[in-house]
């Protein structure tokens, strides 16, 4: 999907692109309450995920386009949030369908598809219509002398919107090794993600929960998630320091995966699964490192699309290392997942020294706050534009 949304992401405006895949994706939820057989939900299920892949990257580039570099950070954290937050909310929602009688024709769970996917759609119709896509968009009401200084803003974030697909900007991030890092990074630490995202009401099972406390023990999980989130990002504002961190946020996925590994059993597992939830806040920190050290809009876009092709390699591959007869406590898939942060570690540091090493070729201190764009706004990459500071 990442290919023809790389498309459309640079051929139409942001807001309404995400609006109307929104519609569609709520719409393909909605019908799986008309499937009456593994085939019918296996294929609702390809098209959910099918339309589901462009909203992040999406997401991404309308962060990437509205707010400062040293800002973003902090708004990718708070997407995240959202995130965990949504399934705080969506499992105690489900547990509390998952109780109803049928209605209807309806069973419970195919009440759930009708509600979240009429919010869904919901949602992408506010988004069409009023989301702003541009930081001049005619929603802010801009004075004049306001609109200066969100042309600044946007020298400062180096992101200008182009609807020209540029062939040598694609070219220019192919030669680069750290796409490859920031590539390879994405699917170590999602990993243990795809698995304990998709699995962690089983291993919370195995443990010895009924299924439904199973779900409810997940929400701490997603609890964890927030905290993280927020100490990494404000970590990160605070030092500037986004790569350290995100190092940082490895280390602790490695001791949670460590307790899961070593600990047999009993209900201490339980913040094994909640500290392994440390790959979160380091991919956060993973995309708000490309999305304030790439420049050039088609540049931008291939390389969040890049990211997230492996993420979801990686979310596809981590659930497989898990074995049936390793239960409860998954050595083999423990053992790649903690052998999976440590690369991804080097990879960070080896990408944070090519940053440091041009800035100093560039006669540049890291800490200095200068336009990132000369005179005029212009797309440029972060290569052609001399004066682009990378943000460690």
């Amino acid at each position: 999907m990442q290919l023809p949304n790389n498309f459309m992401m640079q051929k139409f405006p942001i807001s309404k692109y995400i609006g109307v895949m929104l519609v569609v994706w709520g719409a393909v939820l909605f019908c799986m309450c008309f499937a009456h057989s593994f085939s019918q939900l296996a294929g609702l299920r390809f098209l959910l995920g099918f339309f589901e892949a462009t909203t992040y990257p999406a997401v991404f580039l309308l962060i990437a386009t509205m707010y400062r570099r040293s800002e973003q950070v902090v708004w990718f954290g708070i997407m995240f949030v959202s995130n965990s937050v949504a399934t705080i909310i969506g499992n105690g929602a489900a547990v509390g369908i998952l109780r109803m009688p049928t209605v209807g024709f309806f069973s419970p769970w195919k009440w759930a598809m009708v509600i979240y996917g009429s919010a869904t759609m919901a949602a992408g119709v506010v988004f069409f219509f009023f989301m702003p896509d541009r930081s001049d968009s005619r929603w802010f009401k801009l004075t004049e002398e306001e609109k200066l200084i969100v042309e600044d803003r946007a020298r400062d974030n180096a992101v200008v919107p182009n609807r020209k697909i540029k062939m040598n900007q694609i070219w220019e991030a192919l030669k680069e090794p750290r796409l490859y890092c920031y590539c390879l990074i994405s699917m170590f630490v999602n990993f243990q993600n795809g698995a304990l995202t998709s699995f962690n009401t089983i291993i919370i099972s195995d443990l010895g929960f009924n299924s439904t406390d199973a779900i409810l023990l997940t929400m701490p999980y997603a609890g964890a998630i927030i905290t993280m989130i927020f100490i990494s990002t404000w970590l990160s504002k605070k030092y500037n320091e986004t790569i350290y961190v995100a190092m940082g946020a490895c280390v602790i996925s490695i001791i949670g995966l460590t307790m899961l590994a070593a600990i047999p059993s009993g209900g201490v597992k339980l913040m094994g699964i909640y500290l392994s939830g440390g790959c979160t806040p380091s991919y956060v920190l993973l995309q708000a490192s490309i999305s304030s050290n790439v420049s050039g809009y088609t540049k931008k876009i291939f390389y969040t699309a890049g990211n997230l092709v492996f993420y979801t390699i990686g979310n596809f591959v981590g659930p497989l290392l898990l074995r049936d007869k390793e239960a409860p406590r998954y050595l083999s898939g423990m053992g790649v997942y903690i052998a999976a942060n440590v690369l991804a570690i080097l990879l960070f540091a080896y990408v944070r020294l090519v940053y440091v090493k041009t800035n100093k070729q560039r006669h540049l201190d890291k800490n200095v706050n200068i336009a990132a764009l000369p005179d005029d706004l212009e797309d440029m990459t972060d290569k052609e534009n001399e004066h682009f500071v990378y943000r460690t």
